[in-house]
């Protein structure tokens, strides 16, 4: 009957943690390659219009954003209520255009410059008249590759 007594007298085995450092770093890697960080704090506030026929862009890193729509509530008592343009992340007047256009042309492969897009990310309620003054200054810049960022329609 030896055989079958329980004897209390054996301890557990402790856990090995010579593989956490491993599971750890994986982790933070996998974290690290999927997550993108924000590249432009948005100082206003855009509700983008809808639209039925839209086509995602295949690569985003030849685009430069354009952001115009009313400041955010933090920014209002400074630069008021009315549609502002935002490029990268400050306040521009549309005579400033061709200079930020300049600037990423400057930033990029010369290869790349020919097949540059200019995103216009604009708020839906945002009159047509500042929109048609940014088109002039783009072509002064011969940014004559330009796209209008929309969100899909609900059906």
């Amino acid at each position: 009957m030896s055989k079958f007594k329980k004897d209390n007298t054996k301890e557990l085995p402790a856990i090995s943690t010579a593989s956490l450092p491993d599971i750890v770093f994986m982790l933070l890697f996998f974290f690290m390659s999927t997550t993108s960080m924000r590249q432009n704090t948005l100082m206003v506030k855009i509700h983008l219009p809808e639209a039925t026929e839209i086509n995602k862009m295949e690569k985003k890193s030849l685009v430069s954003y354009v952001y115009v729509g009313v400041p955010v509530p933090a920014m209002q008592h400074i630069y008021g209520s009315e549609p502002h343009i935002q490029l990268n992340d400050k306040f521009a007047k549309v005579t400033e255009i061709p200079d930020f256009i300049e600037a990423e042309r400057q930033a990029r492969d010369e290869s790349e410059i020919p097949q540059m897009i200019t995103s216009l990310k604009v708020d839906e309620f945002t009159k047509m008249g500042i929109v048609n003054e940014i088109k002039q200054e783009l072509r002064k810049a011969a940014a004559l590759h330009i796209n209008y960022s929309s969100r899909k329609a609900e059906k």
